[in-house]
């Protein structure tokens, strides 16, 4: 194995996803439809509880449709990772997952590169939504866009890296409905993508509050967020980098067909 080979694998890992991606533009579509719903029906009605107000940390006046803008950039991530997922069982189910992993590459390796060629998509959406939002008029410094794309990479991996660990356990299509439910949405309700975490200790929710303070998908939040501003979260950071070497090395154990999940399931 050498840096030739990887690169190749990645390159065609990268090509097939970009080629089935090209192919599904109700995915592109429903992937910038859904936030942007958000953006402007949601927030309106929202507009009227927080309004312009100085909202922790940023000390500046913000609308409340600028500071969801990284909560649904984070929905965006969130979507494509669990739907990397979805394509993880399939390609399972279909057998060319097996043509993959017998390819000869370390198995460590060929997940990266689905992994990569995952985070890759989503940066791309999260770029069509930031510039399908500023014909909307929300908009941020020109620097803000650049600022972002390390935290957009680094966030992109973490969610891609969950439901690359999600495809091991889910073992058909029909279970994904399941985790959609289970997963996604109290990720993502439970986070600051919506409202500031310091209104809900201030309303006295206190169990939600300390939820969403340890749910990850807050801290790729923030990290977004911050980074929109052209500022460093370490915190945040530091999470969603431990998060993502958790997650992923979960996943690399589930699919080690001597100990993993695979393993079980062939049994099975």
């Amino acid at each position: 194995m050498n840096l030739p080979h990887i690169l190749r694998a990645l390159n065609a890992v990268t090509k097939r996803e970009i080629i089935k991606f090209a192919q599904q533009r109700g995915r592109l579509l429903s992937g910038i439809v859904r936030p942007l719903f958000w953006l402007v029906v949601f927030a309106a009605g929202f507009q009227n509880v927080f309004g312009v107000s100085i909202i922790p940390p940023y000390k500046t006046y913000i609308t409340y449709q600028t500071y969801i803008v990284p909560g649904l950039l984070g929905i965006v991530l969130l979507f494509n990772g669990m739907l990397s997922s979805l394509s993880m069982v399939y390609d399972r189910e279909m057998g060319i997952m097996r043509l993959l992993l017998t390819a000869p590459l370390p198995r460590w390796i060929l997940l990266a590169c689905k992994l990569v060629a995952g985070t890759a998509l989503s940066v791309i959406q999260s770029y069509t939504f930031l510039a399908t939002a500023a014909l909307f008029g929300v908009t941020f410094d020109p620097m803000g866009y650049v600022t972002v794309f390390p935290a957009l990479v680094v966030a992109g991996l973490m969610l891609g890296a969950m439901g690359l660990l999600l495809s091991v356990y889910i073992r058909q299509l029909e279970n994904f409905a399941g985790a959609m439910n289970f997963v996604i949405f109290p990720m993502f309700f439970m986070s600051s993508a919506l409202y500031p975490l310091w209104k809900l200790q201030e309303s006295g929710a206190e169990i939600v509050y300390l939820l969403s303070v340890i749910n990850p998908f807050t801290h790729a939040v923030e990290l977004c967020r911050f980074a929109l501003y052209g500022m460093f979260e370490p915190l945040s950071c530091a999470v969603v980098i431990g998060c993502t070497v958790l997650f992923f090395v979960l996943a690399m154990y589930g699919y080690d067909p001597q100990r993993g999940m695979i393993r079980r399931t062939r049994a099975a």
